[in-house]
């Protein structure tokens, strides 16, 4: 008989994987490594545009299982394992690509040059910290804790890699995915069918507006993350939209002078001003609040993670080692002497290289809350899943401590801003690729696979993915990045100047880029200032925090260090934005969901919604348990959806950098937007995006039936 654990699960020594230990069928092929790494770059390149611009990523291993699946078999010879380690060195690149654009983006919203050189080292040092924190802790969390912890994605994985067949029609489902959504964004961004984004202020009603983005990616994400969670953020934007917009406007509609941070009266305000001056700053404060509380939720869980984690290192080892033959194959993991001496060689590197610019406390800072919370972020993946797992809530607690040592030693003011983002991006990437290896190494226990090999190809995905996700965000942010001549030069506080940095203008010129807040009749933000003169003469209005690349959670990221370490912040807007996430804890809603659509343009939420629509809508018919997570169908094509419409608009966003290529009134590349030239009255009736939107919409509906149920 079978022992049994007292829950009634398989104690871990009675389990049997798919692939028996005796067996060494072909894995860490480089067919496999190349095929993932590619597959990582595409999903890390999608990633990056659907973090800027919603704040959400959605968990690539299931879309990159199916799709090794069906390619490794034309190519023939494929096993189990293969398929596995192409789904593990792939699924970096999304786990990579959400932690980079959660955290590293808030450079800008700190007053510093977004630069290639600390953007890749942090997401190198991140993830790779990450997969060497999870080495010594794969026995426990994995095995010793094989009926206990689920690891749901893992397990899915694991199950559709069994279940090779599969990749017929499901990877099907994803490339036609891809292509509808690649056609649905090209069409209007490219060739000018029809609008990209429709909206109209509400007559009668000053301050309010209604706007939807004819996205087909942020369908596919409302779809996927659900009914509930869709309601949530639309409910969020509706408020911004059609309650405090029009207060802050019926309040100042008698104005004459401008009220801070504005730097015109609201009166001459359009409601997209209203939206950057004041609302931006109250949502900032809602997700702030929504995180910080999500962190208090999570506290339990996060306790019991770090007990149980320590208990198991303390009882580990107590016996001698083995060698590495005498271990079977199931069991082989990178030596810990490697963990140590990489940890070690780690902590010199961050310390050392001058482009970091982090002294000796700030790298142990990062190995320590890396270990930390990387042991917090598997276990909890373990728990929820990785699309669950309060990433930003972990990393609000990084932010937290790291600025809290910062005060008791002294470390205040904007110099030690950049500091404090550092540790926690890197830490936040750490914990990001911990909760995915950790994912990726359940998948592979279940499979049978070689944990020594699925390590070091997630190391093989952390560096291809690095080097694509670092240059997207940066090509991303200066595609629609603008310098705007100011009327009149002004002299940048002392304390401005102090910490700017040098930074080349678009006309070639060498700037200082300096953040400047607090003077009056000086709309906060950065600024481009003559070494000579000092005076700020140009106006940088970056990419990202636009509302095309609005990157809530960087700016909460911001938010927190700049309040803790500089407290000069309009306090007023963030304290309205806290009252309002605790008003909807009171009334039983999770605040961060409702925060993040509050903070973000009604024209991002509102799409969302209508996929979270969709998904309600063939749940219904196709008599399916609501928002389940075992839902496949709709899934894989939404999947495929975000994927298509999200590379389409970083390769349109790329067309920027052709010299009068593209229009700026429209947006358009007029050379070959023909439909805009020669079909114009497309162009301008709305009514055609929203109709094209409604047969998107059907499509996926459509595509949402299980196979056997269409002609049912």
């Amino acid at each position: 008989m079978a022992a049994s654990s007292p829950e009634g699960s398989p104690l871990p020594g009675s389990f049997k994987p798919y692939i028996p230990s005796s067996e060494s069928p072909a894995e860490s092929t480089f067919r496999a490594l190349v095929l993932g790494a590619l597959l990582g770059i595409l999903f890390g390149a999608a990633s990056v545009y659907l973090g800027l611009r919603v704040g959400l990523t959605t968990s690539a291993s299931i879309p990159i299982a199916v799709m090794a699946i069906t390619i490794l078999k034309k190519l023939r010879g494929n096993t189990v394992l293969e398929n596995n380690i192409v789904q593990t060195v792939g699924s970096a690149g999304e786990s990579v690509a959400a932690a980079v654009v959660f955290t590293v983006p808030a450079l800008i919203f700190l007053g510093f040059p977004l630069k290639m050189s600390i953007t890749l080292l942090i997401a190198f040092t991140g993830g790779i910290l990450g997969v060497l924190m999870m080495i010594p802790l794969r026995r426990y969390l994995i095995v010793k804790e094989h009926g206990k912890l689920r690891f749901p994605e893992g397990t899915a994985c694991a199950e559709i890699i069994k279940a090779g067949e599969v990749g017929g029609t499901s990877a099907a489902k994803i490339f036609k995915g891809i292509g509808i959504g690649a056609l649905w964004k090209g069409l209007p961004t490219l060739f000018g069918f029809w609008k990209p984004s429709v909206g109209m202020d509400i007559p009668k009603y000053p301050g309010a507006s209604v706007g939807m983005d004819v996205a087909p990616e942020l369908m596919g994400v409302g779809y996927i993350i659900g009914w509930e969670t869709s309601l949530m953020m639309v409910g969020g934007g509706l408020m911004a939209a059609f309650i405090i917009s029009p207060i802050i406007s019926f309040i100042g509609a008698t104005a004459t002078q401008p009220i801070y941070p504005g730097t015109v009266p609201i009166s001459a305000m359009s409601t997209t001003d209203i939206w950057r001056n004041y609302i931006k700053y109250m949502g900032a404060g809602a997700v702030a609040t929504g995180g910080i509380v999500g962190l208090f939720r999570a506290m339990p869980a996060i306790w019991d993670s770090i007990t149980a984690s320590i208990k198991q290192l303390a009882g580990e080892r107590m016996g001698g080692g083995k060698s590495d033959d005498l271990v079977e194959r199931t069991e082989r993991d990178i030596p810990i002497t490697v963990v140590g001496i990489g940890t070690f060689a780690l902590i010199l590197f961050i310390w050392l290289v001058p482009a970091f610019h982090v002294n000796l406390l700030g790298a142990l800072l990062i190995v320590v809350f890396g270990f930390l919370f990387s042991v917090v972020s598997a276990r909890i993946t373990g728990i929820v899943g990785s699309s669950s797992s309060p990433l930003s809530g972990m990393t609000i607690a990084v932010l937290m401590g790291t600025c809290l040592i910062f005060l008791a030693v002294g470390w205040t003011g904007q110099q030690y801003t950049y500091l404090a983002l550092v540790i926690g991006a890197t830490v936040c990437i750490a914990i990001s690729n911990a909760g995915t290896t950790a994912q990726d190494l359940k998948t592979g226990h279940l499979l049978g696979s070689t944990p020594s090999k699925q390590q070091f190809a997630i190391l093989i995905g952390v560096v291809t993915s690095a080097a694509v996700v670092g240059v997207t965000m940066l090509l991303l942010n200066e595609s629609q990045a603008k310098e705007v001549v100011l009327d009149k030069p002004f002299s940048p506080p002392a304390i401005s100047l102090q910490r700017a940095e040098e930074m080349q203008g678009k006309d070639g010129k060498t700037y200082l880029l300096a953040k400047v807040t607090g003077v009056e009749g000086i709309e906060p933000g950065n600024y481009l200032v003559e070494p000579q003169t000092k005076q700020a003469v140009l106006r940088r209005i970056d990419g990202i925090g636009g509302r095309e690349l609005a990157a809530p959670q960087s700016n909460l990221m911001a938010v927190l260090i700049s309040g803790l370490l500089e407290q000069r912040l309009p306090w007023g807007l963030i304290m309205i934005g806290a009252s309002i996430a605790l008003f909807m804890e009171l009334i039983g809603i999770h605040s961060l969901t409702f925060a993040v659509g509050f903070y973000l343009p009604l024209s991002s939420t509102f799409p969302i919604f209508i996929g979270g629509l969709v998904r309600k809508i063939a749940d219904k018919r196709y008599k399916r348990k609501a928002d389940a997570a075992e839902e496949s169908e709709g899934t894989l094509l939404s999947s495929g959806l975000i994927a298509g419409g999200a590379l389409l608009g970083v390769a349109g966003a790329f067309l920027n950098f052709i010299p009068n290529f593209v229009d700026d009134a429209t947006g358009l590349p007029m050379p070959i937007a023909f439909a805009y030239t020669h079909l114009r009255f497309l162009w301008d009736a709305d009514i055609v995006a929203v109709a094209m939107f409604a047969l998107l919409g059907y499509l996926l509906y459509r595509g949402a039936a299980d196979p056997k149920l269409k002609n049912a």
